[in-house]
């Protein structure tokens, strides 16, 4: 089948990932793949698209906390596509406001989902994507803002165009050892793991750009991190203002940045507009 277009959206059984899955099946030509960490949720979930929707996903388990689990989608795609054209990693989590878990320990579990194991999917599935292919990373505004509340030296680091993967790795690592030590504002942090996580897939996201010219130049693939907005999920609560539907829009659009375009890519991109990182 390595004729046939594929897409993968990871986390897509609920929320955001279910809204973009939905689009795509309405869009994309060629194969879509919800994936989710539970076999359950996720079958339910192309279950709902075929009876409500009239809709044909395909369901792939994937935790992308669980190394093997990303290496067994990583072979299935290549085996039966010969790699991947379009990638949206959208898994992600979030502590409610309210939540008394140790700051510390939010810390951790936040960066471990949506910047660790972000750059595990990453790490396994980039080497997969074709030429002209797209991928998104669903970061968030909040990372504008957190970085905006760094100090002056973090500020400097992470808008430098010569940060390396390492230096970044590094950076999320101190951040979460500086919250078990509880001096993580004096070091020049901002107090929100959510607000760091993203800022960690945002400049993640710039560094796999500037690899990508350098590695693939010519291969036509761009990629960039996006803000879907304040969605009404279980992640964000009932009082957001938009449908996961209208979440979906800016992920899908830069899904299908048409074949000859060269931009965005290693941008920030909200409401379909690229923001000043």
């Amino acid at each position: 089948m390595a004729g046939t277009r594929v897409a993968v959206v990871t986390g897509g059984n609920k929320g955001i990932g279910f809204a973009i899955v939905k689009s795509l099946c309405k869009k994309f030509q060629g194969d879509v793949y919800l994936t989710a960490r539970s076999p359950e949720l996720g079958q339910e979930a192309v279950k709902d698209l075929k009876d409500k929707e009239g809709l044909s996903a395909h369901f792939h388990q994937l935790d992308i906390n669980d190394l093997q689990s990303i290496r067994n989608i990583r072979d299935f795609l290549k085996e039966k596509y010969g790699g991947i054209d379009v990638l949206i990693n959208n898994a992600g989590i979030a502590f409610k406001v309210a939540d008394t878990t140790p700051f510390a320990t939010q810390a951790e579990v936040t960066l471990k989902t949506n910047f660790f194991a972000t750059r595990d999917v990453c790490n396994e599935l980039l080497p997969l994507i074709k030429p002209g292919g797209r991928v998104v990373n669903v970061s968030s505004m909040v990372s504008v803002n957190s970085l905006g509340r760094c100090s002056p030296e973090l500020q400097k680091v992470f808008r430098s165009d010569t940060i390396t993967e390492n230096e970044l790795v590094k950076l999320m690592e101190t951040f979460v050892k500086d919250t078990k030590n509880g001096d993580h504002q004096e070091k020049g942090w901002p107090n929100t793991a959510y607000g760091v996580s993203k800022i960690g897939v945002t400049v993640l996201s710039r560094i796999q750009a500037r690899l990508l010219n350098e590695k693939r130049k010519g291969d036509g693939i761009l990629l960039n991190a996006c803000c879907p907005g304040w969605v009404k999920t279980d992640m964000a609560g009932p009082n957001a203002p938009k449908t996961p539907d209208e979440g979906a829009e800016t992920p899908v659009y830069l899904a299908f940045l048409p074949p000859e375009a060269d931009s965005p890519h290693g941008q920030f991109v909200s409401e379909k507009k690229v923001i000043k990182w």
